[in-house]
């Protein structure tokens, strides 16, 4: 007897058994779970809601609106160092509003240095002359001699510039100026014993430095080119020929002696680089050496021919424009050898 399946499939004969089928491999199994967990992460889920994203959009900031100040509020004004500086080296105009005490001619003006190039070379040797011979003669001066001796010779060598002074006052109209020069000459040179001792200070006679360079100025010579002398120093065209002028009276060229002469000199030399070592530290500092020692001297030099003018007793005026005696740069402005007078 044959039987049929219920399904389509190969018959079966009677009385064969029919064996169930038995569990699936498990590689099978491995490879159809990560099938069906692959298509469940790739599947987007339509039912989540998207979330929306925001678009932002970024435009440059304008650079080319100025910023403006803020109202109300005044700019810092520059202290009183920022404008001697600015003075001095001619950086800001000078108001003569600001400063209603100083007449025109004291406004410092430009420098007049067509010979700028030569200048500094001149400059550079004066500057090597004074490290190796002037510079360590004025240091051991001082390391050996006491101070009042010290000062005794500078005493006689400011009294012998005298006579100098007082012929130049007369030539620029002060008589006033001569008169105290020679009464401060016969006074120092009597009882100062020679002028070592300075007693016409105590006696409230002045010591007022006047040259045949500031007699040019005054007869109205007024600008000249700067030039810097071999040996010599800062001094103008106008100076060099007012040296030229004051050479014949000078005491020390009236001594005939050489053996006396030069030592004397030689010592002048030494007394003038003595009183300018504290200066030293303000050169060595500066970040241009020549601009400096020639601004500062033009500066001293520019009131020495237009100081008289200005009222003596005027506290808003550095002490170096009023004292003949300071020796601070804009005074000497490192002559290597000074005048003879």
């Amino acid at each position: 007897m044959r039987l049929h399946s219920p399904v389509s499939g190969p018959a079966v004969s009677a009385g064969t058994s029919v064996r169930a089928p038995g569990p699936a491999s498990p590689i099978v199994l491995a490879v159809t779970l990560a099938l069906l967990l692959g298509g469940c992460a790739s599947a987007p889920r339509n039912d989540a809601p998207s979330a929306p994203v925001a678009t932002t959009s970024v435009e440059p900031a304008s650079t080319a609106t100025p910023v403006e100040p803020v109202g109300g509020v005044d700019a810092i004004p520059p202290t009183q160092a920022e404008q001697d500086f600015a003075e001095i080296y001619g950086n800001g105009s000078y108001d003569p509003v600001a400063d209603p005490t100083l007449p025109a001619p004291a406004v410092q003006q430009q420098v007049y240095d067509p010979w700028e190039p030569y200048n500094r070379r001149m400059h550079r040797f004066n500057n090597a002359v004074d490290r190796t011979v002037a510079r360590p003669l004025a240091r051991a001066y001082v390391a050996v001699v006491p101070r009042p001796v010290r000062l005794g010779v500078s005493n006689f060598f400011s009294n012998l510039g005298q006579p100098v002074a007082a012929v130049n006052a007369l030539l620029q109209g002060k008589p006033k100026q001569a008169a105290h020069a020679i009464g401060r000459f016969t006074l120092n040179t009597t009882l100062g014993i020679g002028g070592i001792f300075d007693p016409a200070s105590d006696a409230s006679l002045a010591n007022r430095s006047e040259d045949f360079g500031q007699t040019l100025g005054t007869w109205g010579w007024q600008r000249s080119r700067y030039v810097e002398l071999p040996l010599f120093g800062p001094r103008t065209v106008r100076d060099v020929f007012g040296m030229v002028g004051d050479a014949p009276l000078s005491p020390l060229r009236q001594v005939s002696d050489d053996a006396t002469r030069i030592p004397l000199q030689g010592l002048q030399l030494v007394d003038v680089r003595t009183q300018l070592l504290a200066t030293d530290s303000l050169r060595e500092g500066a970040a241009d050496d020549y601009a400096l020692v020639r601004d500062a001297w033009m500066q001293r030099r520019n009131y020495q021919i237009f100081g008289d003018r200005m009222q003596e007793d005027d506290d808003g005026l550095p002490d170096y424009l009023k004292d003949d005696n300071l020796p601070l740069v804009p005074a000497g402005a490192v002559p290597v050898l000074p005048g003879d007078g």
